[in-house]
């Protein structure tokens, strides 16, 4: 299942049934789960922990030093949960010890060519990086994210569930959950309805929600306003609750 031409450090725990593609290159303290498959001209390096059934495609380069010049070589770390697929090109750093020490990949994410996730960055499940995507040092992606071609975020931001961001949109305030933004500045339009109906929330509600997205968008309330209005519909309706949450817990102010 590893090619000869591979390079694997002895101290690399890859799973028996692995897959290694021709010169692809595994750095010490690497863990690979069952079912993984490397592509070729791969380049791994440690501390990193990639999970199970995920797919490498050739050419990415995963678990580096952080492009950050206060990096003084800390054994920090890269986590990459199950069933991701990685394609060509993409690279993903390990964290730093301004942070938590990690970057944090979870689980059935599809990481389209060329994207960069930098140092520190944590995301959640089932997200879709699209070509060339670009996440500075510190983001935070929530479940169930579509970014559009080109798109990325400043360092800090954070991108609510079921956000979706258009393509060539530079963030450099956070999303809330459920919200479409796209254009140059990017600006809000609307909620992500159709992946909401893709996900099986009911027709009621995508209307709290599309309601809650007037609330906050369209009634001319100050935000602090917005937000005690908003807090006391999600007491009746659960499905805001992380619409909520994502206003109220944003440190960059959200895009408005």
């Amino acid at each position: 299942m590893i090619h000869p031409t591979a390079v694997i450090a002895s101290s690399a725990r890859i799973h028996e049934n692995v897959e290694v593609g021709p010169y692809t290159v595994i750095g010490a303290d690497v863990e690979i789960g069952a079912g993984s498959v490397i592509g070729p001209h791969v380049v791994i390096r440690g501390p990193t922990v990639i999970g199970r059934e995920n797919r490498i495609f050739q050419f990415a380069s995963i678990g580096d030093e952080p492009q950050d010049k206060k990096y003084a070589g800390e054994p920090t770390r890269l986590v990459i949960g199950d069933r991701n697929t990685i394609r060509e090109c993409v690279t993903i750093n390990r964290g730093t010890v301004q942070d938590q020490g990690e970057t944090v990949i979870g689980n059935d994410n599809w990481i389209m060519a060329y994207v960069h996730i930098a140092h520190d960055c944590v995301l959640g499940n089932n997200i879709i990086l699209a070509n060339n995507v670009a996440l500075a040092g510190h983001c935070h992606v929530d479940d169930w994210v579509i970014f559009g071609g080109f798109s990325g975020l400043h360092q800090f931001c954070r991108v609510g569930a079921h956000a979706f961001l258009g393509k060539y949109a530079g963030l450099s305030q956070d999303v809330p959950a459920y919200v479409m933004v796209a254009g140059t500045p990017p600006a809000p339009h609307g909620i992500n309805s159709e992946g909401l109906k893709r996900r099986g929330f009911s027709a009621q509600q995508i209307a709290n929600i599309r309601h809650a997205y007037k609330v906050l968008y369209r009634s001319g309330l100050k935000l602090a306003e917005a937000l005690a209005e908003l807090e006391r519909l999600a007491a009746e309706q659960p499905e805001l609750e992380i619409f909520v949450a994502s206003i109220r817990d944003s440190n960059r102010s959200i895009v408005r």
